[in-house]
């Protein structure tokens, strides 16, 4: 069981609830959703159709009018909110749903509070909202409406997408396996995935449409074996036919 405590804020001014689902279903992997917020100006006729999602989650709205035309107060109150918890709570970290740069600073304040900033949004967030966060996930692809790659390893994705490439992603691999392999050329999967995880915030094996990262890296053409003990996978970079 994974027992650490997430704050679940969601921007509902840049979400849809058609996504409710994946995110929830996401989340909860991580950690227990202590706080479940979503902010919006619920007096909008706009924001109606959100009434049976939030009794189905339990989420709690928080009212914020929109003051000024053109103006997004919604940002503010949530930026507030997840300061007051920080600093009147003990959570473990917090998960950001929103594909809008504004929480950038507020990702990057809160992992240097030594909180753990899950980020969700659609694959136009801004590239700096999402390495702000220790981890993002692509709530569009998730839902399976896009995917990186296709079945032959491929590149196929959104033009707007910044969601790293193939290429970058194959290239650091080849890094890592030249800097951590054994004399035949054998690094663990699970130092792939530990040290990608850790410069590319958006490498989750899901959100290029694979269950699991061995798939992945099959599919980008790496050779990979399973040890004797059934559970723990090797890779190395493709070898040369003889």
């Amino acid at each position: 069981m994974n027992d650490k405590k997430f704050a679940i804020l969601i921007d509902a001014d840049n979400t849809s609830d058609k996504y409710l689902k994946v995110i929830f279903d996401e989340a909860t992997k991580e950690g227990v959703l202590t706080y479940k917020r979503i902010y919006g100006d619920w007096t909008s006729q706009d924001m109606q159709h959100w009434k049976d999602s939030l009794l189905e989650y339990s989420i709690n709205p928080i009212q914020q009018y929109a003051y000024t035309k053109g103006k997004n107060a919604t940002d503010s109150a949530m930026i507030i909110d997840a300061m007051d918890i920080l600093y009147t709570s003990t959570l473990d970290g917090f998960v950001l749903v929103s594909s809008d740069s504004d929480f950038t600073r507020l990702a990057a304040r809160l992992k240097e509070s030594g909180k753990i900033v899950i980020g969700m949004g659609k694959q136009q967030t801004p590239k700096p909202f999402v390495s702000a966060c220790s981890k993002f996930m692509y709530i569009d692809i998730l839902s399976g409406e896009n995917s990186l790659l296709a079945d032959d390893g491929t590149a196929k994705t959104k033009a707007n997408s910044t969601l790293t490439n193939q290429k970058e992603i194959t290239k650091s691999i080849n890094v890592i396996i030249d800097e951590h392999d054994d004399e035949n050329g054998w690094v663990l999967v699970s130092t792939i995935g530990t040290l990608m995880q850790n410069k590319y915030p958006d490498f989750d094996c899901k959100n290029y449409g694979c269950k699991k990262l061995i798939e992945l890296l099959k599919k980008l053409g790496f050779d990979t074996k399973l040890l004797d003990d059934k559970t723990t996978y090797m890779v190395r970079k493709k070898q040369k036919s003889k």
